[in-house]
């Protein structure tokens, strides 16, 4: 249940932080109004979720971020731009908390947990965006690409803290004495998720699968999306970054799987 509140405020706080980064002079404000509805949603099942197991100052952040994002969307609905993307701002801020108090809060943990949840908030941003042009036939072709390259800067940031906590991990298991190349396994597992334990097949799985969709493949999809606008095709591009979505999603929940103190607890998790 604490990973699936992880999540969602990962994505909430994400989401809404993409909103903030969306241009108002080149996207219509029907868009920012319905998008925040969506932070609406996770923040109100993230709030729900977190007060049945008892997490109580996570429901209470979620919950400033449901009211926030309802707030936000009344405005944009009255085309009160530059108050509907403070309300963003809120809602981002008090996701991101939230994000850090459900997990390790310490700074080596939590700078990858916001990452990430920016990672997924501009993925799906940028996706729903490409799905607005059917809406909003006529809007510039920049807002999509401008989207897409904050995507691909977020992916850099993460992928430069994930390879500098490679080499870190790599350093503290060679002072045990064991050979290059478990050290270099043990790295990369830890370095991905947060974990530390050895990891039987279902964690090697995992480990790859986190490896190859949210590390290797987004990239590729979303360079591929980029291309593809200078046709311009707008609807391929959406198509791939809907791939995208899946890739990202799939990436960081490996990611929060991996970081479960043993490779016998993930298998746990995946058991019905």
């Amino acid at each position: 249940m604490t990973l699936l509140i992880d999540f969602l405020c990962r994505f909430g706080g994400g989401l809404a932080l993409a909103l903030c980064l969306t241009s108002t002079t080149l996207v219509p404000g029907g868009f920012f109004r319905v998008n925040l509805l969506v932070v609406l949603g996770l923040a109100t099942f993230a709030g729900l979720l977190a007060w049945t197991v008892g997490l109580s100052s996570v429901g209470w952040l979620m919950a400033i971020t449901a009211v926030t994002a309802w707030v936000g969307s009344i405005l944009m609905y009255a085309e009160r731009r530059r108050g509907g993307l403070i309300c963003c701002g809120l809602a981002a801020a008090c996701g991101g908390l939230a994000a850090v108090i459900v997990g390790n809060p310490a700074a080596s943990a939590s700078v990858p947990r916001l990452l990430s949840g920016c990672l997924i908030g501009l993925t799906v941003n940028a996706m729903l965006l490409g799905h607005w042009y059917l809406n909003a036939p006529g809007m510039r072709v920049d807002a999509l690409r401008r989207s897409i390259d904050q995507t691909l800067v977020v992916w850099a940031l993460l992928l430069v803290v994930t390879l500098v906590g490679v080499g870190w991990q790599f350093t503290t298991a060679g002072a045990a004495g064991t050979g290059w190349l478990d050290r270099s396994g043990a790295a990369v597992a830890a370095a991905a998720g947060g974990g530390t334990a050895g990891l039987d097949q279902t964690g090697l799985a995992l480990l790859w699968l986190r490896w190859l969709a949210g590390l290797v493949g987004l990239p590729v999809l979303l360079v591929m999306s980029r291309k593809t606008l200078d046709i311009p095709n707008t609807q391929s591009a959406t198509g791939i970054l809907y791939v995208a979505c899946l890739a990202v999603i799939l990436g960081e929940l490996t990611a929060q799987l991996l970081a479960v103190p043993s490779a016998s607890g993930v298998v746990a998790l995946l058991q019905p």
